[in-house]
């Protein structure tokens, strides 16, 4: 007797686990759908009254572009090309600068965080220094570059690698900060190495504030190459809108910008993807947990 009510009570306690992750599933359905209405109804909004505005002569379309003419602008790159070559070639020379100056400054962002996170005394000296060159503007820096390396794609890569070396530094730097002291402590009674603390504690600990960063850093390292490219240049999407800037053309403009948003989002998706499988140990926050 008892053994069947045990057993009904199971079935009972299974049934409502399996409603209860039914109705968490449906629930997350349900909000996703919300999120992209959410995103679908702002952007029609806002393309349709910019469309509207400027049929009805509200706005300028002379100085402020307009959707359709962006479209046929955009068409008309990815058939017709620029002066400077293929549009095409002129994505992927902004993307290479972008994804070796990207690549360049996480690295050398996460190597100087970690060592300057760790040792006092190379913070107090290093520092000052770190703080100079972070307060000089982006745009002298691109001009020496430019006046040293000349208008290949050297000194955008350095410029893509200075704007992320400084995100990702400071974010290294403060994860290794936060390092809980006790774990430390713990890890070198047991008798693990420097490198096995940095390896086994500090990386992992600092890795949430390190992929923090990224998502924002791809963004600096693409606006380094445009901000290089603008500056001077053979090729690029920077040189793109800057020859339509020089020969009045908004939408042209616009329409380079569109394929820079579509390269950052392709590239955030990724870091997103990254992120979820190097932290994929961490424990879900409430609020993450509440959406699964």
């Amino acid at each position: 007797m008892s053994t069947t009510s045990t057993a009904s009570a199971a079935q009972v306690a299974g049934g409502k686990q399996s409603s209860a992750a039914a109705a968490a599933k449906q629930a997350a359905r349900r909000r996703v759908a919300s999120v992209w209405a959410g995103r679908i109804g702002i952007a029609v909004f806002v393309i349709g009254g910019w469309q509207a505005f400027t049929t009805w002569g509200i706005v300028d379309p002379f100085f402020f572009g307009q959707p359709s003419g962006i479209w046929k602008r955009l068409v008309d790159l990815f058939q017709h090309g620029t002066e400077f070559g293929s549009f095409y070639a002129n994505i992927w020379t902004t993307i290479q600068e972008a994804l070796i100056g990207f690549a360049v400054g996480a690295v050398a962002g996460v190597v100087f965080g970690v060592a300057l996170g760790q040792s006092r005394y190379l913070s107090d000296v290093l520092g000052p220094y770190i703080k100079m060159v972070n307060a000089i503007p982006r745009i002298v820096l691109g001009s020496i570059f430019i006046v040293a390396f000349g208008i290949g794609v050297t000194p955008k890569i350095l410029l893509a690698a200075v704007l992320v070396f400084f995100i990702v530094f400071f974010n290294a730097f403060q994860g290794v900060r936060e390092v809980d002291r006790n774990i430390l402590a713990n890890a070198r009674v047991l008798g693990a190495s420097q490198l096995q603390i940095v390896r086994h504690v500090i990386v992992p600990s600092a890795l949430t504030w390190i992929i923090a960063s990224l998502h924002s850093a791809f963004g600096f390292a693409i606006v380094g190459a445009l901000v290089g490219e603008v500056l001077g240049a053979q090729s690029g999407l920077g040189l793109v809108i800057k020859t339509a800037q020089n020969n009045f053309d908004p939408n042209g403009v616009f329409a380079t910008m569109l394929v820079i948003s579509v390269i950052v989002l392709g590239a955030e998706w990724l870091i997103a993807k990254l992120e979820h499988r190097l932290l994929s140990w961490r424990p879900p926050a409430p609020t993450e947990a509440n959406s699964l």
